[in-house]
């Protein structure tokens, strides 16, 4: 990624909590990145692990206990003005995970895809709200027509592209994309990832893409950040992450990646996290290095050596 790249949202030391004094859980712990304008962005990890916390945080629906969330230079998160907190709306949209729980089943489809444009008064007459939203649906593969019709009458690929039309139509600049294709059969999932990267060409859009399913977060991001109990452990450049994952807990979750082959995929050891590896934390805490250039790792002196140590052995000059 090029350095000169602009960046358009940056994260810095985030914690985000729920509940109160004993009850107290810490959800995204100290949690740091950025994203530059134009890229997409992955951001994996398993269920619980908090990613879909940051993502809500950055769209304001999940409260922050600290840190900073900065949107094109300025901060969005906490208590903001009334004008800022439209044009967050306007400008930052979301994509859910589940198409037949993010749709409202009473409402017709054009009502479902105009209600943003409601909210913020985001046209001047009706007939340019109807263009709008018309061009949504065409932009996304759906015919006009079916705005007149109910959730329930569409399949679940169909309903996906209903809830993206929703989120382009406000003409959105960053996507928060929610395990977008999870939920959907595997034979539609490649036309909805298809579908996601002709918009980003044609409208310029920046996605933060969350997932748990490695093979499709390869196929889709420009950088990714691997995410534990509440805290990134590493952060690269897509294929060089693939190529030489160095945390362990991103090893075990690149060992668990099926490959086709049925003899390979036998024959494959597969390695499991056992967070105990992190020997000396009391004496010797970790912290967020770059081991080399735009390649972040959370990791103490000694691990430090060590991921040196393999970085030579791919042939690969560590920082410092």
């Amino acid at each position: 990624m090029d350095k000169k790249k602009e960046v358009l949202l940056e994260v810095k030391n985030l914690r985000v909590e729920f509940g109160k004094r004993r009850k107290k859980f810490v959800a995204v712990d100290n949690v740091s990145f950025h994203i530059y304008r134009g890229e997409t962005f992955g951001l994996v990890g398993e269920s619980g692990s908090g990613k879909t916390t940051i993502g809500r945080a950055i769209i304001r629906l999940n409260e922050t206990a600290e840190g900073e969330i900065i949107f094109d230079g300025k901060k969005i998160n906490g208590n903001i003005d009334k004008e800022l907190d439209k044009e967050v709306t306007r400008r930052i949209q979301m994509i859910f995970q589940d198409p037949m729980a993010s749709l409202n089943e009473r409402a017709k489809v054009e009502y479902i895809v105009s209600e943003g444009l409601y909210n913020l008064k985001n046209y001047k007459t009706d007939e340019e709200r109807k263009a709008k939203v018309e061009k949504a649906m065409l932009d996304v593969g759906l015919l006009p027509e079916f705005l007149s019709r109910f959730p329930h009458e569409f399949s679940g690929g169909q309903r996906q592209r209903i809830g993206v039309a929703r989120a382009i139509v406000m003409e959105p600049e960053l996507i928060i994309a929610d395990e977008p294709i999870s939920a959907l059969d595997v034979s539609i999932r490649a036309q909805v990832l298809n579908l996601m990267a002709d918009l980003q060409k044609k409208k310029g859009l920046t996605y933060l893409f969350i997932a748990h399913d490695l093979s499709v977060v390869r196929f889709i991001t420009d950088r990714v950040a691997v995410i534990y109990k509440g805290k990134i452990v590493e952060l690269a450049e897509t294929e060089r992450l693939y190529r030489t994952p160095l945390h362990p807990y991103t090893r075990s979750l690149f060992s668990a990646i099926p490959i086709p082959d049925p003899r390979k995929e036998r024959a494959k050891n597969l390695e499991v996290y056992d967070p105990s590896c992190h020997h000396d934390y009391d004496k010797d805490p970790p912290r967020w290095v770059e081991i080399e250039p735009e390649h972040f790792i959370l990791a103490n002196e000694r691990e430090l050596e060590e991921y040196r140590k393999m970085l030579a052995k791919n042939g690969v000059q560590a920082i410092g």
